[in-house]
């Protein structure tokens, strides 16, 4: 936490020092950083000091050590050596170029895995699945991401393709470090995720490698079934009224193309 951080997430640790006095556990100090790093009270690039959160919630430093740790597992805080820990600053036009770059090769992957995977191989992705629900029911982000990346990592191992499981495990790192799978800020149902990642191990099952490849394709880029309460608090473009014609206009046109796709604008974060 810098010298000039907001004076919000100061009133913040203040506001909750009586009650960490009586119940300190470090699941509570990850809570509240987390929420802070959501709300930006934390901002981008501040430096987390444990010693003076620990100090303002009149705690011991331990606990406070841990969530800081947990927190850098989920890819929100990252260490300096000799500086200590910060707050992650992520681009978000870095976060869609990687993105873009996602969608092609899990939409190959999910085709070439649907034409030949075994059974095998499908149970060990319903095992993961279920990795991911447990993570859930335990409040367990980073254990949630784990699982949700080794998923689609042996996806694209399945897909009997070497060159495209070579690409992913190049990309992958930059995929996690940037947020573009599995997004730890992710404000949405967790558990319909979960149950997301197990309708696309139905779709790898049913054989129709179509129908896999779209499904992974929309998931990578953002556009699947599970919302992220972020995007409705996201400003949106206003369109433009050109070419109006019969009370319709061009830009109208497009939005009602998606429509019919059934594709919505929702970005969930734990792809």
């Amino acid at each position: 936490m810098a010298s000039n951080a907001s004076g919000g997430f100061v009133s913040t640790l203040a506001t909750n020092k009586d009650r960490f006095r009586k119940t300190l556990i470090s699941d509570q100090v990850y809570e509240l950083l987390r929420q802070a790093v959501v709300e930006g009270d934390l901002a981008p690039n501040d430096r987390v000091v444990e010693s003076e959160i620990a100090r303002r919630l009149g705690v011991s430093q331990a606990p406070v050590r841990e969530a800081v740790k947990r927190l850098a597992r989920e890819g929100l805080f990252t260490h300096v050596p000799r500086r200590g820990h910060f707050v992650v600053e992520i681009s978000s036009q870095d976060a869609e170029y990687a993105r873009q770059v996602r969608e092609p090769l899990e939409s190959l992957a999910a085709r070439l895995a649907t034409e030949h995977i075994t059974e095998e191989q499908l149970t060990e992705l319903d095992a993961l699945v279920e990795r991911m629900h447990e993570a859930v029911a335990a409040n367990d982000v980073s254990g949630f991401r784990d699982a949700d990346i080794e998923f689609h990592t042996l996806v694209s191992q399945y897909a009997g393709n070497p060159f495209l499981a070579r690409m992913w495990e190049v990309i992958e790192p930059s995929l996690r470090t940037l947020r573009a799978i599995s997004d730890p800020l992710f404000e949405g149902d967790w558990c319909a995720m979960a149950d997301e990642h197990g309708r696309l191990v139905g779709l790898l099952r049913s054989g129709e490698p179509d129908k896999a490849a779209a499904a992974f394709a929309d998931h990578a880029a953002g556009r699947g079934p599970v919302p992220d309460a972020r995007e409705a608090k996201r400003p949106r473009k206003k369109a433009t009224t050109k070419g109006t014609e019969a009370g319709r206009t061009t830009a109208g046109r497009p939005a009602a193309r998606k429509s019919a796709a059934g594709r919505t604008a929702a970005k969930p974060k734990t792809n």
